[in-house]
């Protein structure tokens, strides 16, 4: 990369994201040069500051669904448990519903993330609202000849819900993240943040707070909760299913994407490094906050005794709660100091603040039980300063025309991640003295990733998507590739006048 940077500095002719480009004393004027032509484009194609700003709205705001699903289910869990008994409904059976969602997630991930760089984003999340709303529709319709039967069909339902919840990940992400390049390079990191992570937290709590409505309207009547709880996930996607029909794709792709005869070995070659990067670290941020979050509930009610269900659920919601100061924190914080040392601090904050309460697990949980929730809440907060930047360094790492490709790469291991730390929990819980132990090796584990990030991940400032995607297009021209085929637009739009690219 070094050398691609020396090449722009000694003020070669290069391509720009629409044309030709003079001769550039670096890459800051490069990125200034694109930024000008960036907006005499969208102003002339129908883009500006409105569009960005909805984009940036309706991109994000079906992420909202994967926090209800993801978190909601550890409620339905305790539902299904309480209907059918252990018999039915055992341990095995309650993983298959929450790994099938995580599944469905992978596969959704890896394959919109191809969608949107080969085709387009606009079709990536129409696709991917349409597959949450009939995941979300047919898990809730769940039946069977049999209990086993009905809990099988909501097991294969909720893996086509996540390949739906999963393609939002780099089709929201990505698209609010350019979006959000345009409306203020500057703030991108906290409105990307705020639309994607604290959204995706937002559904977390709403998901506690569905049942508890619904456990007070029904009382004892179990099924219709479940069923109705399941069936709300489809209203955050369907808000947004017309706005997104009427969305275009981002100027940036138009001008950047690269739809033929991708340098796949080009590309890895000089990424290979940031997709260890952004990976490693979403898997570790995952490993730690999905197992939480997801058994949440059976903890709560393992720790409070014989508390009715109704309580736990409540005592719920003021631990999902925890995570949107955490999340605003982090967004707060991202663009002033930098990505690099806000993911160090959260992971370095997590680690502190769950050696403690693995420390003190016995007597406070015992003696004090909503300081242990107030604890816990904490350690889930502190995990969202970091988590935020997971998700921002999979969309600024990489250049335009494999952003999506990248990023759902990132993703995809995330979940994995997520999917480990689920299938280890218990175990950890077995072997380490109960549930100390899972806090104790995940505390661990944050603390090194702390150092790890804060001497190995690169810092991207407010103008890095433009210098990189200046420098990629270098590295192309410069082994060869045929830069001609970068862009979908068929020229560069300059007064009032189109020049052929």
């Amino acid at each position: 990369m070094a050398d691609i940077k020396e090449k722009v500095d000694v003020g070669k002719t290069q391509h720009n994201d629409d044309g030709i480009l003079p001769s550039m004393d670096n890459v800051s004027t490069c990125s200034s040069i694109s930024v000008d032509n960036r907006k005499k484009t969208s102003a002339a194609v129908g883009f500006g500051r409105p569009a960005s700003f909805f984009n940036v709205l309706f991109s994000g705001f079906a992420l909202l669904s994967d926090g209800y699903q993801s978190g909601v289910i550890s409620f339905v869990n305790l539902f299904l448990k309480q209907i059918y008994g252990t018999g039915v409904f055992d341990s095995t059976m309650a993983s298959r519903l929450t790994y099938s969602l995580f599944v469905g997630e992978i596969v959704g991930q890896l394959f919109f993330g191809l969608v949107i760089d080969r085709i387009g984003r606009k079709i990536g999340l129409i696709s991917t609202t349409i597959l949450v709303i009939l995941g979300a529709a047919l898990s809730a319709a769940s039946s069977g000849a049999t209990p086993t039967g009905l809990l099988w069909m909501m097991v294969v339902t909720r893996g086509l819900l996540g390949v739906g919840v999963g393609g939002e990940f780099p089709c929201s992400s990505v698209s609010a993240g350019e979006a959000s390049d345009t409306l203020k390079p500057s703030k991108r990191g906290a409105l990307f943040t705020l639309v994607t992570q604290f959204v995706i937290d937002l559904g977390y709590v709403v998901a506690a707070i569905v049942p508890l409505i619904l456990l007070a309207i029904f009382k004892d009547s179990l099924e219709p909760t479940w069923r109705l709880c399941l069936a709300l996930g489809c209203i955050p996607p369907l808000s947004v299913l017309y706005f997104r029909l009427r969305m275009a794709d981002s100027e940036q792709y138009r001008s950047r994407a690269i739809r033929k005869r991708v340098p796949y070995m080009l590309i890895m070659k000089r990424y290979w490094f940031r997709l260890f990067l952004a990976s490693s670290q979403w898997f570790v941020y995952d490993f730690i906050s999905y197992p939480c979050s997801a058994f949440s509930s059976i903890i709560l009610d393992s720790v409070a005794g014989n508390s009715s269900l109704i309580i736990v659920v409540a005592w719920n919601i003021l631990l999902y709660a925890f995570y949107l100061p955490g999340c605003v924190l982090g967004a707060s914080i991202v663009d002033r100091i930098g990505r690099r040392k806000t993911m160090s601090i959260g992971f370095l904050a997590q680690g502190a603040i769950g050696l403690i309460l693995g420390g003190v697990y016995g007597p406070i949980s015992t003696n004090c039980f909503p300081m242990f929730v107030i604890l816990y809440g904490i350690f889930m907060a502190t995990g969202e300063v970091a988590g935020g930047v997971t998700g921002l360094n999979s969309t600024e790492f990489f250049p335009t025309a494999v952003r999506g490709t990248c990023y759902s790469i990132a993703a995809a291991i995330g979940k994995v991640g997520a999917v480990v730390g689920s299938l280890v929990y218990a175990q950890m819980q077995e072997s380490m003295g109960g549930i100390r132990g899972p806090f104790l090796f995940g505390s661990a584990l944050a603390i090194a990733t702390s150092i790890f990030v804060f001497f190995g991940n690169p810092e991207i400032g407010p103008e890095g998507l433009e210098e990189e995607d200046a420098a990629f297009k270098v590295y192309l021209e410069e082994n060869g590739f045929d830069v001609t085929l970068i862009g979908i637009q068929t020229g560069v739009i300059t007064g009032e006048k189109t020049e052929k690219a």
